[in-house]
């Protein structure tokens, strides 16, 4: 059986496939992934033993550099790679699982090819609900007096095909197939699947959307923490971790002095992960620790708070290791992690992507009580821990 996974985006778009990749292997699948030709995703992914083939741009250099000053002519040059790259990536797999960044070509490529596909989010906020309103997309806002998510969702659809529509079609024509009139429906599918923890990221059932929820894909990081952070971490007591992983802090360029002086403000030793703000240290007083690349499975549980960006997979890592949260939301997803974070008593929810020592403060002391870090260790033993498993089976199962 071999299998293609593809998904264009960041870290917390990467990871879940090399956790899903690994459940697979273990079934005996052979696993091939499409994903960004940055090296941190090849090293990820080929470390579980799967078959790497990039396409599109390097996803950091994007994230960080200045944005496509050509929007839809950046969705156009996804869509080819969808029909190109991917296509070709397609030919002998069994079934095609696609992720990430509106993947418009991907099941045109299953489709031709007479392979099973589906289309997997790591976020309730994705798929059209009346309970959660539409993601925040490239293009015109909503028409003033447009109020309700039903009409929110459905001008959604009119926002992806603005961007997606026209190549999407184009390529299809070039293989023979017709022509679409709803590229976001077409990419979820009949039966989209939920890859998030059920406490964490509940769906509330719709009658006109069967979804799948398999719970969220953890990779195992096993890797020990390094001799130097594990030295800082015995001196003293419990630091706040504070780290934006894959955002650029563009509207925060002073998060680093801010989250140092906040934490201390709470009488708190601070571990700073550089990330892809790449913060560093503010001074040279050993009450402060910059991190990289460490293993947040074995560091979150050493640590009196995290204080994270909100993307799916921290949130859900801190969850697990039973560390509070203070979650400062970026975009797109993360705005609803920070309010389940808050529902759920285990952290406490920022306003809005900029800290400042006073915001940051408050929400600190919210997480920083015995009644949340009670909560949140109560919380931990609910997360499942065994989604990459379900879906392993479940899309072998689609394969036939």
């Amino acid at each position: 059986m071999r299998v293609l996974l593809m998904s264009y985006g960041s870290r917390g778009d990467i990871a879940p496939l090399a956790a899903l990749t690994l459940r697979l292997r273990e079934l005996g699948a052979e696993v091939r992934v499409c994903a960004p030709p940055d090296e941190e995703f090849a090293a990820l992914l080929t470390g579980v033993g799967a078959e790497v083939v990039p396409f599109g741009r390097a996803v950091r250099a994007l994230v960080t550099g200045p944005p496509p000053s050509d929007v839809a002519g950046f969705a156009a040059e996804l869509v080819a790679a969808h029909f190109e790259t991917v296509g070709k990536a397609a030919e002998g797999c069994d079934v095609l699982m696609a992720s990430g960044l509106m993947p418009a070509g991907a099941r045109s490529v299953a489709e031709k090819l007479g392979i099973p596909y589906v289309y997997a989010c790591f976020h309730p906020f994705e798929m059209p609900s009346v309970h959660y309103p539409a993601p925040p997309r490239p293009g015109p806002p909503a028409p003033a007096g447009m109020t309700g998510h039903r009409a929110l969702w459905d001008f959604d659809v009119q926002k992806v095909n603005a961007l997606y529509l026209a190549p999407l079609n184009t390529h299809r024509e070039s293989i023979g197939l017709p022509p679409l009139d709803n590229v976001r429906d077409h990419v979820f599918g009949d039966r989209p699947w939920l890859a998030a923890d059920p406490v964490l990221g509940p769906w509330q059932e719709l009658p006109d959307l069967d979804l799948v929820q398999t719970g969220a894909w953890i990779l195992p990081d096993e890797r020990p923490l390094p001799d130097d952070l594990l030295a800082f971490l015995d001196a003293g007591t419990p630091p706040v971790y504070v780290g934006f992983g894959s955002m650029p802090m563009r509207a925060a360029k002073d998060a680093a002095k801010v989250s140092v002086e906040a934490v201390r403000a709470q009488g708190r030793r601070v571990l700073v992960s550089r990330g892809w703000a790449d913060l560093g240290l503010v001074d040279d007083a050993d009450d402060c620790f910059a991190v990289g690349d460490v293993s947040h499975q074995a560091l979150f549980r050493r640590v009196a708070a995290v204080v994270h960006h909100g993307g799916a997979g921290t949130t859900t890592t801190a969850a697990l290791a039973g560390a509070p949260q203070v979650v400062v939301p970026q975009f797109v997803d993360q705005p609803y992690w920070a309010r389940q974070v808050a529902e759920l008593g285990i952290g406490a929810e920022h306003e809005g992507p900029t800290p400042t020592v006073e915001s940051l403060s408050a929400a600190l002391r919210t997480a920083l009580t015995p009644a949340t870090r009670d909560r949140a260790a109560a919380v931990a033993g609910t997360i499942r821990t065994d989604g990459a498993t379900v879906a392993a089976k479940l899309l072998l199962d689609t394969a036939g």
